[in-house]
């Protein structure tokens, strides 16, 4: 009987079963599109790790013989013993010291495992070494693993909020459905159908009409998760570090997407039969649950701009609030994600421009690193002065070879400019990043002294004598120029900073010394002219320029530097005229880029490991990646619309009877079929439009205070402002919504409205 009756309601319902269909589809797709994602990211996290760390679950070290490494292979639960390095062995033993990485079977028992193998070893807890953060990425936790490890429930979070607001929107399909059939399910009641039997009628119609579309909704998903790893695969091409995205699935993530999208469904359609079960007799009959204002409430804005219809949709939308609510709730949301996610990724667009590519585009084209190797090192080899020739071969306009070292000077308050002075002095500028005395000095000293930061940059010979050049001085190799400027954070922002001198012009020598002696650094001019080279200077620091041939008469007084030998190359430029803009004419072609690239790879990568980078393909990287983050965070917002338009083709297609039975005693009341369709346009510029206005503002707001934080002028902002997806998102929401109802109103003008007042039935 109940199958029967089942079938009968569905094959005479298409609009509200369609309704609960789509929204099963949508759900299961958006929870096997989370799962298949999540699954991946694991998946390349994992492989993060073993590429990083190795792919070994435990390591021992010590001295083992043939018989120890037997005995570890032995184990029952060893996969296999690889020894990953032999040390020297010890003279009176025959035994080598060893490193041993173990793989199990069964990771899961790995720490009672190695505890087992360390007392048959007599190994001690030093000598035992575990993958931890492999391990934790398998969900096994080691004692002694003390890093907090929030991938897993993260994840959970993540997948239970989008059940939580998929029930949302699954619940009101099925509540609007269910509603309908009040009258019915009282007849049914008033026949001896008990609560326990109409549930289950409810819910065995549920799961036939979800079977389908939830194995379409997760094979659509795994076919969107799939294309979306290709996406990402095809942005992070040639970034530094980054291994290839392949797609991976697993049939267990099938089963479990299966799974928590049944019991989603279930749970959505168990709440409203369950209401509606409780119903007695009497109330299911008489039809309580139609919509309607408790109390009548005014729309006085709608009503004055479209008179009487907009007051009866605006009542109508209130009597329908709760059932709109998660539309308006997702839509909002998806759309103010939308927007504050495209402004933020303009300013910070603008402000990499100005503080990085902007800043640096005449200062640098290519970059080289050389790994663990020292300035001189390369000079007393040749290498620096054969890359130097062959980059003029190529049409590089500098080619200079610097390393970084670091002191701390003693500056006197006597030496302290007269601006800044005037500002306060040095403490009112710089705050606690510098202390008044200084080591191995008399306590009358130290109070009249200041330890101040004096990075140094050691350049080759002919970049120095050629950045003399360029402040103006008679190049020489017996002295340093220092930048002597401090940013006036006083007068100033860091994004338009103002500087002062740091020192009076007229010092001549900087004292520079370690525990035991102390030498001095001969001052060749003062300038506020920083190197053409791609670097940042902290501020409050004294950055002394040096040449190589003065630094190895000096570097036994410094007490750290850098370890790696940096290379900046800066292309020719020809300033062309006529009508050729000044920026494009300086841009530097990548086939000119990648001949610069050349002589590094070859001279300076035969004995050191180097890595180059170009600014061209560094700028393409840094757009590849913002638009990667660009489409990924606009999927998740988009599928977050999707909810809410899901809910709101629910409603336009699941409240047929309600709304029949509404609009039909309009027209008994002289209203006409234009009047009607007026009333669904209010409704649709009501429901499409209220994202707009509550996020419209807040952006507005978000902009004007991200803005004035970094201090970038507004107007650059809205001059960049990307307002053609937002209005392709805002046009895209109204578009889906008048589609919803398109589809519910056309129906219901269609149908005869005076005999639904009578019928109770939906065709």
């Amino acid at each position: 009987m109940w199958k029967d009756y089942s079938i009968s309601f569905i094959k005479k319902n298409r609009a509200s079963t369609i309704s609960i269909m789509v929204a099963a589809f949508i759900a299961s797709l958006l929870l096997s599109l989370l799962c298949s994602f999540f699954y991946n990211m694991w998946a390349y996290d994992v492989e993060s790790v073993k590429l990083e760390k190795g792919d070994w679950q435990a390591c021992i070290a010590g001295h083992f013989s043939e018989e120890d490494l037997n005995l570890i292979r032995n184990f029952s639960n060893v996969e296999k013993a690889v020894v990953r390095e032999e040390k020297n062995a010890a003279a009176d033993s025959d035994k080598s010291i060893m490193e041993v990485d173990l793989y199990f079977y069964n990771p899961r028992t790995a720490y009672e495992d190695m505890t087992l193998m360390s007392e048959k070893l007599g190994l001690r807890d030093e000598q035992v070494t575990y993958n931890y953060q492999l391990l934790a990425m398998y969900f096994i936790r080691i004692p002694g693993d003390t890093a907090p490890r929030m991938l897993l429930p993260l994840y959970f979070a993540v997948v239970m909020v989008m059940c939580f607001s998929l029930i949302l929107v699954i619940h009101n399909s099925f509540a609007v459905s269910m509603n309908a059939r009040i009258h019915q399910m009282g007849i049914l009641s008033g026949i001896g159908a008990t609560p326990g039997q109409i549930m289950v009628c409810l819910l065995q119609e549920a799961a036939a009409l979800c079977v389908l579309p939830l194995f379409a909704g997760s094979a659509s998903g795994i076919a969107l998760g799939f294309g979306m790893m290709r996406m990402m695969s095809a942005f992070a091409v040639g970034m530094t570090g980054d291994h290839d995205l392949p797609f991976q699935y697993h049939p267990v993530i099938f089963v479990l997407t299966m799974l928590i999208s049944a019991v989603t469904v279930m749970v959505s359609a168990w709440i409203p039969a369950g209401k509606l079960a409780k119903l007695t007799p009497l109330q299911a009959i008489r039809g309580v649950e139609e919509l309607t204002l408790k109390r009548r409430k005014h729309s006085p804005v709608l009503a004055m701009l479209f008179g009487m219809e907009g007051e009866l949709a605006g009542n109508a939308l209130k009597a329908q609030k709760k059932a709109l609510r998660t539309s308006t709730l997702s839509l909002t949301l998806s759309f103010l994600g939308f927007t504050v996610m495209l402004c933020f990724f303009t300013l910070s667009d603008i402000s990499t421009e100005y503080t990085y590519f902007a800043r640096f585009q005449d200062t640098w084209d290519v970059m080289a690193t050389v790994k663990n190797v020292k300035i001189e090192e390369l000079d007393s080899s040749g290498s620096i002065a054969a890359l130097q020739e062959a980059e003029q071969e190529q049409g590089a306009s500098g080619c200079t070879v610097y390393q970084k070292a670091y002191f701390t000077a003693s500056i006197s308050r006597a030496q302290i400019s007269d601006e800044l002075q005037a500002l306060g002095g040095l403490e009112a500028v710089a705050g606690e990043s510098v202390t008044a005395g200084y080591e191995n000095v008399s306590e009358d000293e130290a109070e009249n002294s200041y330890a101040v930061q004096a990075p140094v940059i050691i350049m080759d010979d002919l970049g120095f004598m050629e950045y003399c050049r360029q402040v103006g001085i008679a190049p020489r190799l017996d002295g340093a120029v220092v930048m002597n400027k401090i940013w006036d954070s006083l007068n100033s922002n860091f994004r338009h900073r103002k500087y002062v001198p740091f020192i009076k012009e007229e010092a001549d020598m900087t004292i520079v010394q370690n525990e035991e002696s102390a030498g001095q650094i001969p001052i060749l001019a003062c300038t506020d002219q920083e190197p053409l080279l791609r670097e940042e200077y902290d501020d409050n620091t004294l950055v002394h320029v040096v040449p190589l041939s003065l630094w190895k008469t000096i570097s036994d007084y410094v007490p750290e530097r850098d370890s790696d030998v940096f290379i900046n190359i800066l292309a020719e430029r020809s300033h062309e005229k006529g009508n050729v803009a000044e920026e494009e004419a300086l841009q530097v072609s990548a086939k000119e880029m990648t001949a610069l690239e050349y002589p590094v790879t070859e001279i300076m990568g035969q004995n050191s490991e180097t890595e180059v980078e170009n600014r061209l393909q560094e700028k393409l990287t840094n757009d590849r990646l913002i638009l990667g983050y660009k489409i990924l965070l606009g999927t998740f917002c988009t599928l977050l619309a999707m909810i809410g338009i899901a809910n709101v083709f629910s409603y336009t297609m699941g409240f047929l009877r309600q709304r029949r039975r509404e609009f039909a005693r309009y027209l008994s009341v002289g209203m006409t079929p234009a009047g009607l369709r007026k009333m669904f346009r209010i409704e649709i510029l009501v429901i499409a439009g209220r994202p707009v206005l509550i996020t419209l503002p807040l952006t507005v707001l978000f902009v004007e205070a991200a803005s004035g934080a970094s201090y970038l002028d507004s107007m650059e902002f809205w001059v960049r402002a990307p307002f053609i997806p937002i209005t392709v998102f805002i046009a895209a929401i109204f578009g889906f919504v008048m589609l919803a109802y398109l589809i519910g109103g056309k129906r219901i003008l269609q149908d005869n409205l005076v005999e639904a007042l009578r019928s109770d039935m939906m065709a």
